[in-house]
C-alpha cells in the first residue's frame, strides 16, 4: 500500500479524514497549492488527474511555465567537518562531490528498498 501516488510527473499524497470520511490531498515539490478529494479511491484519482490537469490548462493559458517538482538539484546543510570528509573521499574517488552524494543517496534508497 502507498500514501502516494503519481500522473504526469506530479507526486500527491493520500490522506484520510476520519471525521469527514473523506480521502484528500495535495500535489508535492511545487509551491502552487493543488489540492483533491474523494469519498473513494477511484474518486481521489479522479479528482487528482483533473486537478492537476486543470493547474497545467491554467497555466497554459496564462502563458506560464507550469512549476516542475523534483528538477535534480538540491542543497543541504551539513556540518564543515562532514563536507570536508566527504569532498576528500570524492577525490580519493576521482569523483565529483555531486556524484559522491548522489552515489550516498542511491545506495541508502536501495538499503531501504525505496
Amino acid at each position: 500500500m502507498s500514501n502516494s501516488m503519481e500522473y504526469k510527473g506530479y507526486v500527491g499524497t493520500v490522506e484520510f479524514s476520519e471525521e469527514d470520511k473523506m480521502l484528500y490531498g495535495k500535489v508535492l515539490g511545487i509551491r502552487t497549492l493543488i489540492s483533491y478529494e474523494g469519498a473513494s479511491a477511484a474518486e481521489l484519482v479522479e479528482d487528482f488527474h483533473g486537478a492537476v490537469d486543470e493547474y497545467l490548462a491554467l497555466c497554459e493559458s496564462e502563458g506560464k511555465k507550469p512549476e516542475i517538482a523534483y528538477k535534480g538539484s538540491f542543497n543541504i546543510r551539513i556540518s564543515p567537518e562532514l563536507h570536508r570528509r566527504a569532498a576528500i573521499s570524492a577525490m580519493e574517488q576521482q569523483i565529483s562531490l555531486n556524484k559522491f552524494v548522489e552515489n550516498a543517496v542511491v545506495n541508502l534508497l536501495d538499503t531501504i528498498h525505496v
